[in-house]
């Protein structure tokens, strides 16, 4: 099968093309797993974090990609709820305990980084973590779901925001549009607030249904309850913080921060950022139970991801791209011959 191997840790700035496309073999699936053949995978910031070694794969070459959607192409002996031709969807998690808390696990095993992901024509998953998918959606607008969306959920959950409450979302990418396609059907009182760097960002935002939309260290005119930071920086995070009201929560959506501006850290002041009863919290990777449920409400609310399509070959381009912050929406990679249309 064609694949995109990972096969060094390199910055993309020094290696614009970091993955190369090889031949390697049809995985096998264990007796729990179900082989799939992938249709469409989403682009995910987590690999350029994995390609730069801020969250390095267990092994090298590895096939990078965790917004999976497929068909089981093959069951193992002991797989009862899924059979071929079921259209399926994986995720960031590849398999864990099952508990609610098994996105905090030492078992969790993560798509793309532990085990072989979605940048290739198969790839094999436990059959607790291959999800049907809605058929409102095509592959295309299903990819994202599966991580930018369900972690975007996750995320919002973390906020404790209730309706008619401020909600702040710092960046604006594939979860960050989402989100706030959420936030309006969840909290249809609750104004959203979006900070972010880009003018045509700023602009999809206001398409969306944001109130206000300024850049990363603009002001908004109300302090806001929540705010969901979803960049790879730390300067946003510093900003948010001083627009929270006392007691508001600050919820960073990334598997991990980028170094480039990490001294600002030191200008942190107590009294402005963080008196008054502010609280921090973090998004640690996705359980099943989140995506099941996303996926259930993303259906109900009609929401519906903006994406842009690049071949399988063209991975190195759409890795680029987000690297160098050209994103409106999320990025997928058409795989397979031939994707799903309603």
């Amino acid at each position: 099968m064609k694949a995109m191997l990972l096969k060094q840790i390199a910055s993309l700035q020094d290696n614009p093309e970091p993955l190369t496309l090889a031949d390697i073999p049809v995985p096998e699936p264990a007796p729990d797993e179900v082989l799939i053949r992938v249709n469409t995978c989403g682009v995910c910031h987590t690999e350029l974090d994995e390609i730069e070694g801020r969250t390095p794969p267990s092994v090298l070459p590895m096939v990078l990609g965790h917004e999976v959607i497929g068909r089981v192409a093959e069951t193992g002996d002991r797989v009862t709820k899924l059979e071929v031709g079921d259209r399926v969807g994986g995720g960031w998690i590849f398999k864990s305990t099952g508990e609610d808390n098994e996105n905090l696990s030492n078992e969790f095993v993560a798509t793309g980084r532990d085990a072989n992901g979605g940048y290739a024509e198969y790839m094999t998953v436990h059959e607790r973590y291959a999800y049907c998918i809605p058929d409102c959606f095509t592959d295309n607008e299903a990819a994202p779901l599966l991580c930018a969306g369900s972690v975007g959920y996750r995320a919002l959950k973390l906020t404790n925001i209730r309706n008619g409450e401020n909600l702040g979302l710092t960046g604006f990418g594939a979860s960050g549009h989402l989100v706030l396609q959420l936030a309006r059907y969840l909290y249809p009182k609750s104004p959203t607030y979006v900070f972010a760097r880009s003018s045509e960002e700023r602009k999809f935002a206001i398409e969306l249904g944001a109130v206000w939309t300024g850049n990363t260290c603009d002001k908004p005119p109300e302090l806001l309850h929540a705010i969901i930071d979803t960049t790879p920086a730390w300067r946003p995070l510093l900003a948010a913080l001083k627009c929270l009201r006392p007691g508001g929560r600050l919820v960073i959506n990334a598997i991990r921060k980028e170094d480039g501006d990490k001294s600002l850290m030191a200008e942190i002041d107590y009294a402005d950022h963080l008196w008054q009863e502010k609280e921090l919290k973090t998004v640690a990777n996705i359980t099943s139970h989140d995506i099941k449920a996303f996926l259930e409400i993303a259906a109900a609310a009609g929401i519906r991801p903006e994406v842009q399509v690049y071949r399988l070959d063209e991975a190195n381009k759409a890795l680029y791209e987000l690297h160098a912050g050209h994103v409106r929406g999320a990025k997928v990679l058409a795989v397979g011959d031939s994707v799903r249309t309603r």
